[in-house]
């Protein structure tokens, strides 16, 4: 009797544990809450919650992958750019040179050469810095290639006196048996540039640097004319199995104080702020391309770079090519139509800057911004709290800067583009497009044209601007117009999950500290850094076409939006919440600037530019170089091994990144 009972109720309690999970289920559908997102959610035993300390997470930390944690069966097209994306970074990783030896031969192979002189010395130095990935250097073999087509001397002379006209916009900075010997024009970029060289000036032979001190970029070389400048460069290509391993000495045409014969090469500058720069870019571009032929349309180019369904960007280098999209933006980017500092040139000149468009030929460099301590634009963990006390926002603050504003061009700007598309008022009449979940067929996903994103866009969008700047004559225009935020740090920005930044006159200075945030970055741009095939698009930040038409796909996609109660109703679109999506995403930003966006990072970029930039002045550059076989650093490389912080072959796991 006694066993029965026991059986009994064991029996109602198990009926009343299953009653009571229906009960609550039902209690969630008709309050809207995503259970498939809550089943998600409930917390892993043992798993730490991320502190707010300014320090990225534990890389041992592993309690799972995507797969284990993403919602079943889904078949969004966010989620085959995140394998795809996942896929390119685990490439990248598993190509990586890890010894000296690895590294010259490699060098060897891609570009056709011997290392320049200072190879070994600048390895070392990579090394002991714990470099991450001591070959990714091509954006700087990419921009000194066309110089290979330039004599020495003319390089020289160009670099030695383009800085001497003030309206040149050209600041000088001379290094002269290992150090700096003078500089002119020098604003805080030339100042910032000379503590960068710092570290290694004294490895640097003599040379001229001639800096942007510019906002904007310089040089188009008309693509016909660039052709020529790249063939020649291969015909240069040859490994020398006797190159010196020196600079070159007593080279003349270096920039001297009071020079009475000096060798001045014009540089052909003509002044381009206020007109179209679409005008002058589309030189730059091939004679078949959007830019230059006027047969092709915006469908056969956006499908190049973008998917139809949702307006996702797949190819962000695409997204960025004014090729491509340069004549469906020329009248909605404030660089493209009203640019304020433009002095151009459509010859190749030394010029070194801190981004350009990809049809620039200017030479890229780390920018300044980032390597100064500037509050505005450094990481301060100070306010960057975990990710689950994040607010469910999308935050920019910023000025109307990105050309030069009038009452007649101020909508047509950027910035003022992205502000009114996300101000909930602004845009109460509006349709706007998103994907929805398919009310047939739960965890897939399709376009729906008439989503009224008002209501979404008050709850979840805290975008404004601070003040008015860059206006002619003046910004009193605005002030029936714009109702100013307050202004916010840097810090207090990472309160939301989500930010995003676009341009200003040019390239933004606060992305690399967005990077290293807790939150996810949302990242639209026409401009071109030094750092872009470091970080991947889908796997360390979000990719937003330059026209923001696909806003609103993404963060009701991270946000979700409805409740599955709608998922049948084909009239209210439902999308299911990605907050574990967003939360790795932003995660692996996090811990890839951490290993490859240092400061570190900055000055071993910068060291491995001076001397492939010393090697095309040189007039012996074809015979001098590294020659050796990289075994002299074999004991070097076994004492010193690639670490577990940088990722490298002894750091004791698979390689497979898990998430928190």
């Amino acid at each position: 009797m006694v066993a029965f009972d026991r059986g009994v109720r064991r029996l109602f309690l198990l009926l009343t544990a299953v009653a009571f999970i229906v009960l609550l289920t039902n209690i969630f559908l008709l309050s809207g809450t995503d259970v498939r997102e809550t089943i998600k959610s409930i917390p892993i035993p043992g798993q730490e919650k991320e502190t707010g300390q300014n320090v990225p997470p534990d890389p041992n930390a592993n309690p799972g992958n995507f797969e284990d944690h993403a919602a079943v069966n889904d078949n969004h097209p966010i989620v085959g750019y995140m394998k795809e994306a996942d896929e390119k970074w685990q490439a990248y990783e598993e190509e990586r040179s890890m010894t000296f030896k690895e590294t010259v031969s490699k060098y060897r192979r891609k570009y056709g050469r011997n290392p320049p002189p200072g190879f070994r010395d600048w390895y070392k130095f990579a090394r002991e810095r714990n470099v991450h990935n001591v070959d990714d250097f091509a954006q700087i073999m990419d921009d000194l290639r066309p110089f290979w087509g330039v004599e020495p001397s003319v390089i020289r002379s160009l670099a030695a006196h383009m800085h001497e006209e003030e309206q040149n916009g050209i600041s000088g900075i001379f290094i002269r048996d290992g150090k700096f010997w003078n500089t002119t024009r020098a604003n805080w970029r030339a100042e910032t540039l000379v503590e960068m060289l710092k570290p290694f000036v004294d490895k640097l032979p003599d040379m001229d640097i001639a800096m942007n001190r510019l906002d904007q970029p310089r040089l188009v070389v008309p693509w016909e004319d660039l052709q020529v400048l790249l063939k020649k460069e291969a015909t240069t290509r040859q490994i020398y199995p006797d190159a010196a391993a020196e600079w070159t000495t007593n080279m003349t045409g270096f920039y001297k104080v009071d020079d009475p014969n000096p060798i001045i090469t014009d540089p052909n500058f003509f002044p381009a702020h206020g007109k179209q720069y679409m005008d002058i870019a589309k030189a730059g571009c091939p004679p078949e391309s959007h830019a230059r032929d006027r047969k092709s349309t915006l469908t056969s180019a956006e499908a190049l770079y973008k998917d139809p369904n949702g307006g996702f960007v797949t190819n962000f280098n695409r997204s960025s090519d004014l090729c491509t999209i340069g004549p469906e933006i020329e009248d909605k980017h404030g660089f493209l139509f009203a640019p304020s500092s433009v002095v151009a040139s459509k010859s190749l000149l030394p010029i070194f800057g801190e981004c350009k468009v990809n049809v620039n030929n200017d030479i890229l460099f780390p920018a300044n911004m980032y390597y100064r301590d500037d509050e505005r634009y450094t990481y301060d963990g100070k306010s960057d709290y975990p990710w689950d006390d994040k607010k469910e926002t999308i935050i920019w603050r910023g000025v109307t800067s990105g050309g030069t504003n009038t009452a007649d061009n101020w909508e047509r700007m950027h910035r003022q583009r992205l502000v009114r598309l996300l101000n909930g008022t602004v845009i109460s009449d509006k349709d706007i497009r998103i994907m929805n979940e398919d009310p047939d067929h739960q965890g897939n996903y399709r376009n729906f044209k008439h989503f009224n994103a008002s209501k979404f866009a008050l709850d979840h969008t805290d975008v404004g601007f601070t003040e008015p700047a860059s206006c002619v004559p003046d910004c009193s225009f605005y002030d029936s117009i714009w109702t100013y935020k307050k202004m916010t740090t840097l810090s207090e920005q990472f309160r939301s999950k989500y930010v995003v930044d676009v341009d200003g006159h040019s390239f933004s200075g606060r992305w690399r500290a967005f990077v290293q945030s807790r939150s996810l970055g949302i990242k639209a741009t026409i401009f071109r850094e030094w750092h872009d095939s470091r970080i991947i698009p889908w796997r360390h930040f979000v990719p937003l076409d330059n026209r923001f038409d696909e806003i609103y796909s993404l963060l009701t996609y991270f946000i979700g939006l409805g409740s599955p109660s709608d998922a049948g109703n084909s009239d209210i679109p439902y999308v299911p919440r990605h907050d574990f999506e967003a939360r790795k995403l932003g995660r692996q930003g996090r811990e890839w600037a951490a290993k490859v966006l240092r400061n570190e990072d900055i000055e071993i970029y910068l060291y491995r530019l001076m001397i492939e930039y010393a090697r095309i002045i040189d007039d012996n550059r074809d015979r001098i170089g590294y020659s050796g076989d990289g075994s002299e650093l074999d004991k070097y490389d076994a004492k010193n091994s690639v670490s577990l912080s940088n990722g490298g072959i002894n750091a004791g796991h698979d390689g497979k990144e898990g998430y928190t």
